[in-house]
């Protein structure tokens, strides 16, 4: 999978040189690759911006820069996304359906964001990761670039994406390692019984207790059991006293 990110500032994505995502560009999985927006200035003095048409705050990346920048990069099958807080909100359904895509163009923003009709011809998607502002679009590219990379496959295990938070539409069950008491507190008993359904089931209802107690809306579209209808209910009543 191949993320061109066209942005100002290339040296805020050295983060992405550690740990799963490095091991997985050197794997060649993935492909990170930074535009610098910058060098597609034709202005003496790599100017990209100015001031908006109208008055205002601020100033505005020119369009014809970013245009020639997205050009240099773009193919038949580029997805083109604007980080914005405009956008939608980034969760897991986003995150899966991105991983999908062999070649992503994410558009970082600065100063007072981005001249609206090069929005309007290169953007397919803009994608917010929640309700505030930042000073560009360098940090939210760089938080979908790590979540959409961990559902591509060969960057982890599926085990792992599986039973992890989000995916089975509720929060993960706590997990415990070694030593076994800790502080006076010992692991369940039943992590190491050895019984695989025992644990499996465990796992599952403390996971529906994790999202009741931590994220409750989640529930609602949730498929219970019984057993586990009757386990929420349980743990209402224990709030409720």
């Amino acid at each position: 999978m191949k993320f061109d990110v066209l942005t100002l500032f290339p040296e805020m994505f050295e983060p992405l040189k550690q740990s799963i995502i490095k091991r997985a560009t050197e794997s060649e999985i993935i492909n990170i690759n930074l535009v610098n927006i910058r060098d597609f200035s034709e202005n003496r003095h790599n100017k990209v911006d100015d001031t908006p048409y109208g008055g205002g705050a601020g100033m505005l990346m020119k369009p014809d820069v970013v245009d020639r920048a997205y050009e240099s990069v773009k193919s038949e099958k580029s997805k083109v996304i604007y980080l914005s807080p405009q956008g939608k909100t980034l969760n897991q359904k986003i995150v899966k359906e991105l991983s999908q895509e062999e070649h992503l163009i994410l558009l970082c923003g600065h100063y007072e964001g981005i001249d609206q009709r090069v929005i309007d011809k290169i953007v397919d998607e803009e994608i917010s990761i929640g309700d505030y502002v930042l000073t560009g679009g360098e940090i939210p590219a760089m938080v979908l670039i790590d979540s959409v990379c961990r559902y591509v496959d060969g960057v982890i295990s599926n085990e792992s994406t599986d039973e992890e938070s989000f995916s089975n539409g509720c929060l993960e069950y706590p997990q415990y390692t070694r030593p076994e008491v800790f502080d006076g507190v010992r692991v369940p008993e039943v992590l190491i019984s050895g019984h695989h359904e025992n644990i499996r089931n465990w796992r599952r209802l403390k996971s529906l207790e994790n999202t009741f107690r931590k994220r409750p809306d989640m529930l609602e579209n949730i498929v219970l059991t019984d057993k586990e209808k009757d386990y929420i209910q349980s743990l209402k009543k224990e709030v409720q006293e």
